[in-house]
């Protein structure tokens, strides 16, 4: 399983990105899908998941500005981020988990300029 993340960027404060990633299988093989960002120094933490039925899980800092959407049929999650903040900036990594195993794409850079 490869997980191909796209749409990091650098952006001005209040700009817009869109992320996708790209699953090389079917993504109703996962039971949740989502991303994580991290900076240097700090963990990884969760920004957002989507689970098969479409329920969503929001970092509180990517409510009312970020939406994940699931697209089953071109097996891709993408994340909508607006009014971006320079506490934005990270690298954002795609995640999927089946039953058994979970899968991490290569991260992308968004970077916000303040």
């Amino acid at each position: 399983v490869q997980l191909q993340a796209s749409g990091g960027g650098l952006v001005q404060t209040g700009g817009s990105l869109r992320l996708s990633c790209a699953a090389s299988v079917s993504i109703l093989n996962f039971n949740v899908m989502g991303w994580y960002r991290q900076t240097p120094g700090e963990q990884r933490e969760l920004v957002v998941d989507v689970r098969r039925g479409g329920i969503t899980t929001y970092t509180d800092s990517a409510k009312g500005r970020f939406t994940i959407s699931r697209d089953n049929t071109k097996n891709t999650v993408s994340l909508q981020m607006n009014s971006l903040k320079p506490e934005d900036t990270a690298v954002y990594y795609c995640f999927a988990a089946g039953a058994l195993s979970s899968y991490w794409g290569r991260g992308t850079l968004v970077t916000v300029s303040s």
